[in-house]
Protein backbone atom coordinates (compact mmCIF):
# COMPACT_ATOMS: atom_id res chain seq x y z
CA UNK A 1 0.00 0.00 0.00
CA UNK A 2 1.57 3.28 -1.14
CA UNK A 3 -0.34 6.45 -0.22
CA UNK A 4 0.66 9.63 1.55
CA UNK A 5 -2.51 9.48 3.67
CA UNK A 6 -2.01 7.21 6.66
CA UNK A 7 -5.78 7.17 7.18
CA UNK A 8 -6.46 5.90 3.64
CA UNK A 9 -3.69 3.32 3.97
CA UNK A 10 -5.30 2.08 7.16
CA UNK A 11 -8.81 1.96 5.70
CA UNK A 12 -7.75 0.12 2.55
CA UNK A 13 -5.55 -2.27 4.52
CA UNK A 14 -8.53 -3.22 6.68
CA UNK A 15 -10.66 -3.77 3.56
CA UNK A 16 -8.04 -6.04 2.00
CA UNK A 17 -7.08 -7.97 5.12
CA UNK A 18 -10.71 -8.79 5.84
CA UNK A 19 -10.19 -11.28 2.99
CA UNK A 20 -8.54 -14.50 4.09
CA UNK A 21 -6.30 -14.77 1.02
CA UNK A 22 -4.86 -11.21 0.98
CA UNK A 23 -2.05 -9.91 3.18
CA UNK A 24 -0.75 -6.33 3.19
CA UNK A 25 2.97 -6.75 3.90
CA UNK A 26 4.01 -3.07 3.65
CA UNK A 27 2.25 0.28 4.05
CA UNK A 28 4.28 3.37 3.13
CA UNK A 29 3.72 7.04 2.39
CA UNK A 30 5.73 7.74 -0.75
CA UNK A 31 7.36 6.17 -3.79
CA UNK A 32 10.90 6.07 -2.43
CA UNK A 33 9.76 3.98 0.54
CA UNK A 34 7.87 1.73 -1.85
CA UNK A 35 11.12 1.03 -3.71
CA UNK A 36 12.86 0.09 -0.47
CA UNK A 37 9.97 -2.15 0.54
CA UNK A 38 10.08 -4.02 -2.77
CA UNK A 39 13.87 -4.39 -2.60
CA UNK A 40 13.58 -5.82 0.92
CA UNK A 41 10.65 -8.15 0.23
CA UNK A 42 10.70 -10.02 -3.10
CA UNK A 43 7.48 -11.85 -2.19
CA UNK A 44 5.37 -8.74 -2.86
CA UNK A 45 3.04 -9.47 -5.78
CA UNK A 46 0.83 -6.38 -6.08
CA UNK A 47 1.49 -2.69 -5.42
CA UNK A 48 -1.42 -0.29 -4.93
CA UNK A 49 0.22 3.00 -5.90
CA UNK A 50 -1.13 6.50 -5.28
CA UNK A 51 -0.28 9.17 -7.88
CA UNK A 52 0.18 12.39 -5.91
CA UNK A 53 2.68 11.98 -3.05
CA UNK A 54 5.59 13.95 -1.58
CA UNK A 55 9.25 12.91 -1.97
CA UNK A 56 8.48 10.63 -4.94
CA UNK A 57 5.14 10.51 -6.76
CA UNK A 58 3.58 7.42 -8.26
CA UNK A 59 4.48 8.11 -11.88
CA UNK A 60 8.15 8.54 -10.95
CA UNK A 61 8.14 5.41 -8.79
CA UNK A 62 6.40 3.17 -11.36
CA UNK A 63 9.30 2.50 -13.78
CA UNK A 64 11.69 2.01 -10.87
CA UNK A 65 9.37 -0.56 -9.27
CA UNK A 66 9.17 -2.40 -12.59
CA UNK A 67 12.95 -2.25 -12.90
CA UNK A 68 13.30 -4.00 -9.54
CA UNK A 69 10.65 -6.58 -10.46
CA UNK A 70 9.38 -6.58 -14.08
CA UNK A 71 6.58 -9.00 -13.13
CA UNK A 72 5.17 -6.94 -10.26
CA UNK A 73 1.52 -5.96 -10.75
CA UNK A 74 1.02 -2.25 -10.11
CA UNK A 75 -2.46 -0.80 -9.67
CA UNK A 76 -2.60 3.00 -9.87
CA UNK A 77 -4.93 4.70 -7.41
CA UNK A 78 -6.25 8.21 -7.86
CA UNK A 79 -9.29 10.41 -7.45
CA UNK A 80 -11.44 10.79 -10.54
CA UNK A 81 -10.19 13.97 -12.18
CA UNK A 82 -9.18 14.61 -15.79
CA UNK A 83 -5.58 15.19 -14.74
CA UNK A 84 -5.37 12.01 -12.66
CA UNK A 85 -7.14 10.00 -15.38
CA UNK A 86 -4.55 11.23 -17.89
CA UNK A 87 -1.69 10.35 -15.53
CA UNK A 88 -3.20 6.91 -14.88
CA UNK A 89 -3.46 6.30 -18.63
CA UNK A 90 0.19 7.29 -19.01
CA UNK A 91 1.06 4.92 -16.18
CA UNK A 92 -0.68 2.02 -17.90
CA UNK A 93 1.22 2.74 -21.11
CA UNK A 94 4.39 2.56 -18.96
CA UNK A 95 3.54 -0.85 -17.53
CA UNK A 96 0.97 -0.42 -14.76
CA UNK A 97 -1.52 -3.30 -14.86
CA UNK A 98 -4.66 -1.42 -13.87
CA UNK A 99 -6.15 1.53 -11.99
CA UNK A 100 -8.69 2.14 -9.24
CA UNK A 101 -10.69 5.38 -8.98
CA UNK A 102 -10.33 6.44 -5.35
CA UNK A 103 -13.33 8.03 -3.57
CA UNK A 104 -12.79 11.69 -2.73
CA UNK A 105 -13.73 11.30 0.94
CA UNK A 106 -12.72 9.02 3.79
CA UNK A 107 -16.39 8.03 4.09
CA UNK A 108 -16.33 6.96 0.46
CA UNK A 109 -13.24 4.80 0.98
CA UNK A 110 -14.69 3.05 4.02
CA UNK A 111 -18.32 2.94 2.95
CA UNK A 112 -18.44 2.50 -0.83
CA UNK A 113 -19.29 -1.11 -1.66
CA UNK A 114 -18.24 -0.54 -5.27
CA UNK A 115 -14.77 0.61 -4.18
CA UNK A 116 -14.40 -2.29 -1.76
CA UNK A 117 -15.40 -4.85 -4.38
CA UNK A 118 -13.16 -3.18 -7.00
CA UNK A 119 -10.01 -3.07 -4.89
CA UNK A 120 -10.44 -6.61 -3.53
CA UNK A 121 -11.16 -8.14 -6.93
CA UNK A 122 -8.30 -6.38 -8.72
CA UNK A 123 -5.73 -7.18 -6.05
CA UNK A 124 -6.86 -10.80 -5.92
CA UNK A 125 -7.03 -11.38 -9.67
CA UNK A 126 -3.78 -9.59 -10.50
CA UNK A 127 -1.99 -11.28 -7.61
CA UNK A 128 -3.18 -14.67 -8.83
CA UNK A 129 -2.16 -13.84 -12.41
CA UNK A 130 1.30 -12.89 -11.17
CA UNK A 131 1.65 -16.16 -9.25
CA UNK A 132 0.48 -18.33 -12.11
CA UNK A 133 2.76 -16.71 -14.69
CA UNK A 134 5.64 -17.08 -12.23
CA UNK A 135 4.92 -20.79 -11.81
CA UNK A 136 3.81 -20.41 -8.20
CA UNK A 137 0.74 -22.13 -6.74
CA UNK A 138 -2.43 -20.09 -6.60
CA UNK A 139 -3.33 -18.71 -3.18
CA UNK A 140 -6.49 -20.81 -3.22
CA UNK A 141 -4.29 -23.87 -2.69
CA UNK A 142 -2.13 -22.25 0.00
CA UNK A 143 -2.87 -22.20 3.74
CA UNK A 144 -5.40 -19.48 4.55
CA UNK A 145 -5.09 -16.89 7.29
CA UNK A 146 -8.31 -18.09 8.89
CA UNK A 147 -11.57 -19.49 7.53
CA UNK A 148 -11.94 -20.27 3.82
CA UNK A 149 -13.47 -17.65 1.55
CA UNK A 150 -17.16 -17.15 2.10
CA UNK A 151 -19.62 -17.72 -0.71
CA UNK A 152 -20.83 -14.45 -2.30
CA UNK A 153 -24.17 -13.24 -0.97
CA UNK A 154 -27.09 -12.74 -3.38
CA UNK A 155 -26.39 -9.70 -5.54
CA UNK A 156 -22.68 -9.65 -4.75
CA UNK A 157 -20.05 -9.96 -7.46
CA UNK A 158 -18.64 -13.51 -7.46
CA UNK A 159 -14.96 -14.14 -7.13
CA UNK A 160 -13.18 -14.36 -10.49
CA UNK A 161 -9.82 -16.08 -10.70
CA UNK A 162 -7.61 -15.55 -13.74
CA UNK A 163 -6.79 -19.23 -13.99
CA UNK A 164 -10.45 -20.19 -14.37
CA UNK A 165 -10.04 -21.05 -18.07
CA UNK A 166 -6.38 -22.10 -18.20
CA UNK A 167 -7.04 -25.78 -17.68
CA UNK A 168 -9.83 -25.91 -20.26
CA UNK A 169 -9.12 -26.70 -23.92
CA UNK A 170 -9.50 -23.98 -26.53
CA UNK A 171 -12.36 -24.84 -28.87
CA UNK A 172 -12.30 -23.07 -32.25
CA UNK A 173 -15.10 -22.64 -34.77
CA UNK A 174 -15.06 -21.78 -38.45
CA UNK A 175 -14.90 -18.08 -39.26
CA UNK A 176 -17.60 -16.38 -41.29
CA UNK A 177 -17.12 -16.55 -45.04
CA UNK A 178 -18.45 -13.00 -45.34
CA UNK A 179 -16.08 -10.08 -44.89
CA UNK A 180 -17.06 -7.93 -41.89
CA UNK A 181 -18.80 -4.56 -42.13
CA UNK A 182 -17.92 -3.55 -38.55
CA UNK A 183 -15.32 -4.35 -35.88
CA UNK A 184 -16.40 -4.53 -32.22
CA UNK A 185 -13.72 -4.71 -29.50
CA UNK A 186 -14.24 -5.58 -25.83
CA UNK A 187 -11.58 -5.25 -23.12
CA UNK A 188 -11.05 -4.70 -19.41
CA UNK A 189 -7.96 -5.15 -17.20
CA UNK A 190 -4.89 -4.43 -19.31
CA UNK A 191 -7.14 -3.20 -22.11
CA UNK A 192 -5.77 0.34 -22.57
CA UNK A 193 -2.24 -0.95 -23.16
CA UNK A 194 -3.54 -3.58 -25.59
CA UNK A 195 -5.71 -1.04 -27.42
CA UNK A 196 -2.82 1.39 -27.88
CA UNK A 197 -0.64 -1.34 -29.36
CA UNK A 198 -3.48 -2.61 -31.55
CA UNK A 199 -4.22 0.79 -33.08
CA UNK A 200 -0.55 1.56 -33.59
CA UNK A 201 -0.36 -1.62 -35.69
CA UNK A 202 -3.62 -0.99 -37.54
CA UNK A 203 -2.09 2.27 -38.82
CA UNK A 204 -5.52 3.72 -39.59
CA UNK A 205 -5.88 1.18 -42.41
CA UNK A 206 -9.29 -0.27 -41.47
CA UNK A 207 -12.00 1.85 -43.09
CA UNK A 208 -14.89 0.22 -41.27
CA UNK A 209 -16.65 1.54 -38.15
CA UNK A 210 -14.84 0.28 -35.05
CA UNK A 211 -16.59 0.15 -31.67
CA UNK A 212 -14.72 -0.19 -28.36
CA UNK A 213 -16.24 -1.12 -25.01
CA UNK A 214 -13.53 -0.87 -22.35
CA UNK A 215 -14.52 -1.28 -18.70
CA UNK A 216 -13.75 2.22 -17.41
CA UNK A 217 -15.46 4.94 -15.42
CA UNK A 218 -16.37 8.36 -16.81
CA UNK A 219 -13.40 10.72 -17.34
CA UNK A 220 -11.12 7.74 -17.99
CA UNK A 221 -13.01 6.87 -21.19
CA UNK A 222 -12.64 10.50 -22.30
CA UNK A 223 -8.85 10.25 -21.96
CA UNK A 224 -8.83 6.81 -23.60
CA UNK A 225 -10.69 8.17 -26.64
CA UNK A 226 -8.32 11.15 -26.87
CA UNK A 227 -5.27 8.87 -26.88
CA UNK A 228 -6.70 6.53 -29.50
CA UNK A 229 -7.68 9.61 -31.51
CA UNK A 230 -3.99 10.50 -31.79
CA UNK A 231 -3.27 7.01 -33.16
CA UNK A 232 -6.06 7.21 -35.77
CA UNK A 233 -5.37 10.63 -37.32
CA UNK A 234 -8.35 12.18 -35.57
CA UNK A 235 -10.86 9.43 -36.34
CA UNK A 236 -11.76 8.41 -32.77
CA UNK A 237 -14.21 9.97 -30.35
CA UNK A 238 -16.13 9.12 -27.22
CA UNK A 239 -19.48 8.05 -28.62
CA UNK A 240 -22.42 10.50 -28.60
CA UNK A 241 -26.00 9.34 -28.32
CA UNK A 242 -27.79 9.52 -31.66
CA UNK A 243 -24.73 10.14 -33.84
CA UNK A 244 -24.59 8.30 -37.19
CA UNK A 245 -22.34 5.30 -37.71
CA UNK A 246 -19.71 6.33 -40.27
CA UNK A 247 -17.05 4.41 -42.17
CA UNK A 248 -13.55 4.73 -40.71
CA UNK A 249 -14.71 6.11 -37.36
CA UNK A 250 -13.72 4.66 -33.97
CA UNK A 251 -16.34 4.93 -31.21
CA UNK A 252 -15.45 4.51 -27.52
CA UNK A 253 -18.27 3.72 -25.08
CA UNK A 254 -18.45 6.48 -22.44
CA UNK A 255 -18.08 5.46 -18.81
CA UNK A 256 -21.39 4.57 -17.13
CA UNK A 257 -23.21 4.10 -20.47
CA UNK A 258 -23.86 1.00 -22.53
CA UNK A 259 -23.13 1.58 -26.23
CA UNK A 260 -25.24 -0.15 -28.88
CA UNK A 261 -26.06 0.29 -32.59
CA UNK A 262 -29.65 0.81 -33.74
CA UNK A 263 -31.26 1.12 -37.15
CA UNK A 264 -33.84 3.77 -38.09
CA UNK A 265 -35.12 4.32 -41.62
CA UNK A 266 -32.32 2.13 -42.90
CA UNK A 267 -29.57 4.20 -41.24
CA UNK A 268 -27.42 3.02 -38.37
CA UNK A 269 -26.82 5.23 -35.35
CA UNK A 270 -25.24 5.00 -31.90
CA UNK A 271 -27.45 4.60 -28.86
CA UNK A 272 -26.20 5.20 -25.32
CA UNK A 273 -28.27 4.16 -22.33
CA UNK A 274 -28.02 3.59 -18.60
CA UNK A 275 -29.95 0.35 -18.45
CA UNK A 276 -28.80 -1.89 -15.58
CA UNK A 277 -25.14 -3.00 -15.53
CA UNK A 278 -24.37 -6.37 -17.08
CA UNK A 279 -21.61 -8.53 -15.62
CA UNK A 280 -21.45 -5.75 -12.99
CA UNK A 281 -20.22 -3.40 -15.73
CA UNK A 282 -21.55 -0.33 -17.50
CA UNK A 283 -20.45 -0.06 -20.25
CA UNK A 284 -20.55 -3.78 -20.97
CA UNK A 285 -19.56 -5.79 -24.03
CA UNK A 286 -22.60 -8.10 -24.06
CA UNK A 287 -25.21 -5.46 -25.03
CA UNK A 288 -22.87 -4.07 -27.70
CA UNK A 289 -22.47 -7.55 -29.24
CA UNK A 290 -26.20 -8.28 -29.16
CA UNK A 291 -26.95 -5.04 -30.98
CA UNK A 292 -24.24 -5.76 -33.57
CA UNK A 293 -25.81 -9.13 -34.35
CA UNK A 294 -29.15 -7.40 -34.95
CA UNK A 295 -27.74 -4.49 -36.97
CA UNK A 296 -25.16 -6.35 -39.07
CA UNK A 297 -26.13 -10.03 -38.93
CA UNK A 298 -23.13 -12.23 -39.64
CA UNK A 299 -20.90 -9.44 -40.91
CA UNK A 300 -19.40 -8.56 -37.55
CA UNK A 301 -15.81 -9.12 -36.42
CA UNK A 302 -15.68 -9.29 -32.64
CA UNK A 303 -12.37 -8.93 -30.81
CA UNK A 304 -11.96 -9.80 -27.14
CA UNK A 305 -8.82 -8.46 -25.49
CA UNK A 306 -7.37 -8.94 -22.00
CA UNK A 307 -9.73 -8.55 -19.06
CA UNK A 308 -11.10 -10.17 -15.92
CA UNK A 309 -14.52 -11.76 -15.77
CA UNK A 310 -16.51 -13.12 -18.71
CA UNK A 311 -18.19 -10.06 -20.23
CA UNK A 312 -18.61 -10.64 -23.95
CA UNK A 313 -19.40 -14.34 -23.65
CA UNK A 314 -23.21 -14.18 -23.64
CA UNK A 315 -23.29 -11.44 -26.25
CA UNK A 316 -20.68 -13.38 -28.20
CA UNK A 317 -23.00 -16.40 -28.31
CA UNK A 318 -25.64 -14.24 -30.00
CA UNK A 319 -23.02 -12.81 -32.34
CA UNK A 320 -21.69 -16.15 -33.62
CA UNK A 321 -25.19 -17.62 -33.88
CA UNK A 322 -25.95 -14.75 -36.27
CA UNK A 323 -22.89 -15.79 -38.30
CA UNK A 324 -20.31 -13.36 -36.92
CA UNK A 325 -16.66 -14.08 -36.15
CA UNK A 326 -14.79 -13.60 -32.86
CA UNK A 327 -11.03 -13.60 -32.30
CA UNK A 328 -9.44 -13.39 -28.85
CA UNK A 329 -6.13 -12.43 -27.30
CA UNK A 330 -4.11 -15.37 -26.02
CA UNK A 331 -3.21 -16.17 -22.41
CA UNK A 332 0.49 -15.38 -22.64
CA UNK A 333 0.01 -11.77 -23.81
CA UNK A 334 -3.05 -10.99 -21.65
CA UNK A 335 -2.71 -9.26 -18.30
CA UNK A 336 -5.71 -11.35 -17.19
CA UNK A 337 -7.10 -14.16 -19.34
CA UNK A 338 -10.67 -13.90 -18.13
CA UNK A 339 -12.80 -12.38 -20.90
CA UNK A 340 -10.73 -13.85 -23.76
CA UNK A 341 -10.44 -17.16 -21.91
CA UNK A 342 -14.22 -17.40 -21.59
CA UNK A 343 -14.85 -17.09 -25.35
CA UNK A 344 -11.78 -19.15 -26.29
CA UNK A 345 -12.76 -22.17 -24.17
CA UNK A 346 -16.49 -21.69 -24.75
CA UNK A 347 -16.34 -22.52 -28.45
CA UNK A 348 -17.00 -18.98 -29.71
CA UNK A 349 -13.61 -18.09 -31.23
CA UNK A 350 -12.24 -18.65 -34.69
CA UNK A 351 -8.71 -17.70 -33.59
CA UNK A 352 -6.82 -17.13 -30.31
CA UNK A 353 -3.77 -14.98 -31.02
CA UNK A 354 -0.89 -13.10 -29.40
CA UNK A 355 -1.60 -9.38 -29.28
CA UNK A 356 0.90 -8.60 -32.05
CA UNK A 357 -0.97 -10.89 -34.46
CA UNK A 358 -4.43 -9.44 -33.89
CA UNK A 359 -4.06 -6.26 -35.99
CA UNK A 360 -2.68 -8.13 -39.05
CA UNK A 361 -5.52 -10.65 -38.70
CA UNK A 362 -8.13 -7.87 -38.56
CA UNK A 363 -6.65 -6.37 -41.73
CA UNK A 364 -6.80 -9.73 -43.54
CA UNK A 365 -10.38 -10.47 -42.53
CA UNK A 366 -11.55 -6.96 -43.44
CA UNK A 367 -9.87 -7.43 -46.85
CA UNK A 368 -11.93 -10.59 -47.39
CA UNK A 369 -9.07 -13.02 -46.84
CA UNK A 370 -9.35 -16.19 -44.74
CA UNK A 371 -7.81 -16.74 -41.32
Amino acid sequence: MVDDSAVIRGLVTRILEAETDILVVASVGDGSRALKSLENDPTIEVVLLDIEMPVMDGLTALPRLLEIDPDIKVIMSSTLTLQNADVSMRAMSMGAADYIPKPTSMTGVSGSQDFKRDVIEKVRVLGSARREKSGLPDVSSAPQKSAPLARPKPGEKPEVRPGLYRNKPIVLREASRLSPLVVAIGSSTGGPQALFELFEQLENSVKLPIFITQHMPPTFTTILAERINRLTDGNCNEAVDGEPVLEGRVYVAPGDYHMTVKIKNGDKFVQLDQSPPENFCRPAVDPMYRSMATAYGGRVLGVILTGMGSDGFKGGEVLVEAGGTIIAQDDDTSVVWGMPGAVATGGLCSAVLPLKQIAPTIKRLVAGEKL
